[in-house]
C-alpha cells in the first residue's frame, strides 16, 4: 500500500479510503467485518463513515457496526485513521422522526451532541477526521469553529474536513481559521470522477491553494466507469438509473471501454489510477460490497497514467480549465 499526507497535515493515510456506506443496508455485519479485516491486511488505514449511514433515522447503524468491530480489540482502532461526518438529520424520537429543529446542521449544539453520539456508536474516545457533510448557510463560521476548537481541547477530534463544499466555501473556511490561529480544514470530500469533472473549476484550485487534500467520492461514477457496457452485455443488468446513464453516455462509454481494452487496462482500475495521478487527490473512496471487490481495486496503484493517456481521456471526457479562464478570457 502507498501512503501520503492528508492535505498539509502530518497525518499519513493510505491512497485509498475505505468507504463504509454499504455496511448494514447492503453488506451484512459479518461480511463488513471481513472487509475491514482485509482492508487492514492490505494496508488501507483510512476509513470513512457518517452518522447518517445505515439509513435508519437516528440509529447510526453503520457507525455501530464499525464500533462493534473495534470492540474486538487487537489494535483495530489504533491502526485506523477514522473519518466520520456531522450535519445530517439524526432524529431520536420514539416514532423515528427527526423533526426537531436542532437534530441537524452545524450549530454548536448539534455538533457537540452529534460528536458524542458518534463516539458512543463507534466505541472510541476520539475521531481522527471529523467532516462537515454539507455547508450550513445558516450557521456562522465563528460558531462552528468555536465548537470545533472545544472538541480539539477535549481530545475528541484531531482534524477537521469538509464535504460537498464549493470553492468559495473552502476559501472562507480557511481564511477564518487563519484569523483564529486554528488549523481548520485539512480535507474536502467531493464528487469527482472522469464523468464528473466540475470540481476542476474551483474546488480543486482552492484545495491546491490551501493545502487541502481532495477525497473523491463515487470515483467510478456509480459504476458507470467500471466497464458497464461489457457487464450488461455479459448478462449483468444495470439498474433503471444505470440504464438511463448508459443511454445518455453510450458514445463516450464505447470510446472509454474500447480505449481501456486497447491499452490492456481494466476500466475501473484505470479510472481510479486517473484520479490518483492528480497531485491534489489524497485518496478516492472505494465502497466495496464484497471481499473480492476490495481486492480488485488495488491494481490501480500499479498503473502509471501518461500524458498521452490524459490527452485521450480529455477527448472522451472533457474537463474544465480553472475558473474564470474556463469561461472568460
Amino acid at each position: 500500500m502507498l501512503y501520503t499526507n492528508l492535505g498539509r497535515s502530518g497525518l499519513k493515510v493510505s491512497r485509498f479510503c475505505l468507504g463504509t456506506m454499504n455496511f448494514g443496508p447492503i453488506t451484512t455485519e459479518e461480511d463488513s467485518y471481513k472487509i475491514m479485516d482485509h482492508a487492514l491486511e492490505v494496508g488501507i488505514n483510512f476509513w470513512d463513515s457518517a452518522n447518517v449511514y445505515g439509513w435508519k433515522a437516528g440509529e447510526g447503524y453503520t457507525e455501530q457496526i464499525i464500533g462493534r468491530y473495534f470492540a474486538q480489540g487487537g489494535g483495530r482502532r489504533e491502526k485506523v485513521v477514522l473519518a466520520t461526518k456531522v450535519y445530517g438529520g439524526m432524529g431520536r424520537d420514539s416514532d423515528g422522526t427527526n423533526g426537531w429543529p436542532n437534530y441537524n446542521g452545524l450549530s454548536a449544539k448539534h455538533i457537540r451532541e452529534a460528536c458524542d453520539d458518534s463516539l458512543k456508536r463507534l466505541q472510541t474516545d476520539y475521531i481522527d477526521l471529523y467532516q462537515m457533510h454539507h455547508i450550513d448557510r445558516s450557521t456562522p463560521w465563528e460558531e462552528i469553529y468555536q465548537a470545533f476548537e472545544t472538541l480539539v481541547q477535549q481530545g475528541k477530534v484531531l482534524y477537521f474536513g469538509s464535504s460537498n463544499f464549493a470553492g468559495w466555501n473552502i476559501a472562507a473556511a480557511r481564511e477564518i481559521a487563519k484569523q483564529r490561529n486554528f488549523l481548520g480544514l485539512v480535507s474536502e470530500q467531493t464528487h469527482y470522477n472522469l464523468n464528473c469533472r466540475k470540481p476542476e473549476l474551483e474546488v480543486i484550485p482552492a484545495c491546491e491553494k490551501y493545502g487541502i487534500g481532495l477525497i473523491p467520492w463515487s470515483p467510478l461514477g456509480g459504476g458507470i466507469l467500471g466497464g458497464i457496457l461489457e457487464k450488461t452485455t455479459a448478462g449483468r443488468r444495470a439498474s433503471e438509473r444505470g440504464q438511463e446513464q448508459i443511454a445518455k453516455l453510450r458514445p463516450q462509454l464505447e470510446k472509454w471501454e474500447s480505449y481501456c481494452k486497447e491499452i490492456g487496462e481494466n476500466p475501473a482500475d484505470f479510472a481510479l489510477a486517473w484520479l490518483l495521478s492528480n497531485p491534489v487527490v489524497t485518496a478516492p473512496i472505494i465502497g466495496p460490497r464484497t471481499f473480492d471487490q476490495l481486492d480488485g481495486v488495488l491494481k490501480a496503484l500499479e498503473i502509471t497514467v501518461t500524458k498521452e493517456n490524459h490527452a485521450v481521456l480529455d477527448e472522451i471526457f472533457p474537463g474544465y480549465k480553472t475558473a474564470p479562464e474556463d469561461y472568460a478570457w
